[in-house]
């Protein structure tokens, strides 16, 4: 989280408990990817509650940020179009979720080939830690990065999903405008809070299966 460490502790246990909770609303093993995503987050939000803390010893600050950076630069891309490719059921919208999926996979590799030859950094700034990071192409890969994250939601036909897509990509231009420095952190804990609609999609989707079998 981008305030301080105990917030980013609270957070992670917070969504822990939230992931845990999504996971046994899923109905299928195709589901669970997706329902895995609030629980990976508060991972991730309690990676960085470590950074916070591990400034002041190298080691420790280099360990945690390459792990924070792994999830935030590395998993996402891939990770967010593939589990909505999972639980899409149009063929249509299946082969472009593949697309964003092969796109999301070839940045995830970009990303974790500097992050292992030249690791990203940290530091506090303000109330928040900015991750610097090299790579060549620091806007494309932004860019590459919203079409593989925000774009495989748009292209859901789950209407749950579409919602986390856009409310993801205002996230996205909120914490780049008011918070350009520290923006991966604030926007990982935009993303953090957003995963809530995971939660509701997959309960809606399981009340909505019942009533069927019921009716």
């Amino acid at each position: 989280m981008c305030f301080s460490a105990p917030a980013s502790f609270a957070a992670g246990a917070t969504l822990g408990v939230l992931g845990v909770v999504t996971i046994s609303k899923a109905r299928t093993t195709k589901e669970i990817p997706l329902a895995s995503i609030p629980l990976l987050l508060g991972l991730q939000q309690a990676t960085e509650g470590i950074v916070w803390i591990s400034f002041g010893a190298p080691l420790l600050n280099s360990a945690a940020t390459f792990i924070y950076s792994l999830f935030a630069y590395v998993l996402w891309p891939i990770y967010v179009p593939l589990a909505i490719f999972l639980i899409e059921p149009d063929p249509v919208r299946k082969s472009a979720l593949r697309l964003c999926a092969f796109i999301g996979g070839f940045l995830s590799l970009y990303l974790l080939y500097f992050g292992v030859t030249e690791p990203v950094s940290s530091e506090i700034v303000g109330q928040s830690i900015a991750y610097h990071s090299a790579t060549l192409y620091p806007i494309a890969s932004i860019l590459i990065y919203l079409v593989a994250v925000c774009g495989s939601c748009f292209l859901s036909s789950h209407r749950m999903i579409q919602i986390l897509g856009l409310t993801l990509f205002i996230a996205f231009g909120i914490s780049y405008w008011f918070y350009t420095q520290t923006f991966f952190s604030v926007w990982c804990f935009f993303a953090a809070l957003l995963s809530v609609t995971i939660y509701f999609h997959l309960a809606h989707t399981r009340t909505t299966s019942v009533s069927q079998v019921t009716l």
